[in-house]
C-alpha cells in the first residue's frame, strides 16, 4: 500500500530568509559608509586639451570637426570628405599633439562619425573631444 505524505510535514521546511536580507543590508551599509569618493576621484585618468598659448589661427582646440547629416564640416563649413582628410593632414604634420573638438548633431549617422574618427587617425591627430550638440 502507497503512504501519502501529509500536507504538515511539507509546512516545516521552510526556509526563513530575514537572517540573510538583514546580513546583506548590514555590508550594504558598511561598504558605503567605509567608501571614500575622494580617492576614487583622484585616481581617475582623465586627459584634458593642453593650455598652450599659440598664435591666432593655431590655437589649441581652435579646429572644430562637425559631423552633421550632411556630412562633415570644419569649423561650421561643410566640406567633402577628401578635402576634410587633406586638411586634417596639414593638421596632423604642422601639431600631431594639437586638440580637435568633434561636434555631433543630434540627427547625424554613426557611420559619419566613425569616418571622421578614421581621417583624424589616418592624420595622426590623436587628442580627440568628441560631444554632441
Amino acid at each position: 500500500m502507497r503512504r501519502r505524505h501529509s500536507a504538515t510535514a511539507d509546512a516545516g521546511l521552510r526556509l526563513d530568509m530575514t537572517p540573510m536580507i538583514d546580513c546583506v543590508f548590514q555590508l550594504l551599509i558598511f561598504f558605503l559608509v567605509t567608501l571614500k569618493f575622494d580617492d576614487l576621484l583622484a585616481h581617475l585618468d582623465i586627459l584634458r586639451p593642453r593650455n598652450v598659448r599659440a598664435p591666432i589661427g593655431r590655437r589649441i582646440g581652435d579646429l572644430r570637426l562637425g559631423v552633421c547629416r550632411e556630412g562633415l564640416a570644419l569649423n561650421d563649413r561643410l566640406y567633402p570628405a577628401t578635402e576634410v582628410e587633406r586638411l586634417l593632414r596639414r593638421r596632423g604634420n604642422d601639431d600631431a599633439g594639437q586638440s580637435i573638438v568633434i561636434e555631433c548633431a543630434p540627427d547625424s549617422e554613426h557611420a559619419v562619425l566613425v569616418q571622421a574618427l578614421d581621417l583624424c587617425a589616418g592624420a595622426g591627430l590623436t587628442n580627440l573631444i568628441v560631444m554632441s550638440k
